[in-house]
């Protein structure tokens, strides 16, 4: 699956914090589980890959990524920059920009938030619409979307870099919304680059869709004993979101019962091996660490 996903055109990737164990480093130190997936709005039947990797450093990314060419979609992490070249385009997601902005919002006094005329809530209609309009496409051709873009967005879009340049300058560089200005105007070349391309995403939100299921089970087992248990976990969830996005939801249902749900002492037996391969000597504590992984894509 990883030398299919790396001929696509359009990947999408995103990161999340792990605790293993027994890594030879220092309890606290943090391991990260890395995803890759199919990024277009068309790209026939989708990957979705995890790769955990020790740290969080881009060299990891631009390792498994090596051999791709085409459109990256990620978020404004500096890790990635790395990897930006004549044969990986990166492109930025809408979403964070938004979010800024949104926290901006959060940040006030509840009085002022109902200010219509303040400068998150006027940048976060700026959003809206941009939104309104992907939402209008949806179900567009890749030409159409492109096409109409173009037409639509890209004024929307100047719009909103007009007015990010009108008001850095009457913000504070450590304030809520003096962050959120100058994320949007650092990141906008990639950030408006989606509507160079009708089968990019407005957004990374699907990477991170993906990547939930992970971020609720690692809330019931926690962590990871050693790095072959947390690569046996990157395996698993791979089979299974992949199974998902390709809608074969029953079909991961009757495997996880069949495989973990209530194994025999036969089955207990042979699967024992496997278990203190992985680092967890107690089988039912496999079988039940696989289960949970996957009913939380199946819940998600």
């Amino acid at each position: 699956m990883h030398q299919l996903l790396i001929l696509q055109k359009i990947i999408q990737a995103d990161e999340t914090p792990l605790n293993v164990i027994q890594d030879g480093r220092e309890t606290k130190s943090k391991s990260y589980m890395w995803l890759y997936q199919s990024g277009g709005h068309e790209s026939g039947q989708p990957i979705v890959l995890y790769d955990y990797q020790a740290t969080r450093a881009g060299a990891h990314a631009a390792s498994f990524l090596l051999g791709f060419s085409g459109h990256l979609q990620v978020d404004g992490y500096a890790g990635y920059h790395a990897l930006a070249s004549d044969n990986c385009t990166l492109v930025g997601c809408m979403a964070h920009a938004r979010r800024k902005f949104d926290e901006a919002l959060n940040a006030l006094p509840k009085t002022s938030r109902k200010d219509k005329m303040g400068m998150a809530q006027t940048a976060l209609r700026k959003f809206t619409r941009l939104y309104a309009l992907e939402k209008q496409f949806k179900d567009l051709t890749i030409e159409q979307r492109y096409l109409l873009r173009q037409e639509k967005s890209k004024p929307l879009l100047e719009d909103l870099k007009q007015w990010c340049d009108d008001n850095v300058t009457r913000t504070a560089k450590d304030s809520s919304i003096g962050k959120a200005i100058r994320y949007t105007i650092n990141q906008w070349d990639s950030l408006v680059r989606y509507i160079e391309d009708g089968n990019l995403q407005v957004d990374n939100n699907a990477a991170e869709r993906h990547i939930k299921p992970f971020v609720i089970g690692r809330k019931n087992w926690l962590f990871n004993q050693t790095p072959r248990g947390a690569n046996a976990s990157a395996l698993l969830y791979s089979l299974v979101q992949t199974a998902v996005a390709n809608n074969l939801e029953r079909g991961v249902a009757i495997f996880a019962k069949a495989c973990f749900g209530h194994p025999s002492p036969s089955k207990r037996q042979k699967l024992n091996a496997t278990a203190n391969a992985f680092g967890a000597p107690d089988v039912l504590r496999t079988c039940h660490f696989a289960t949970t992984i996957v009913n939380s894509v199946l819940a998600s």
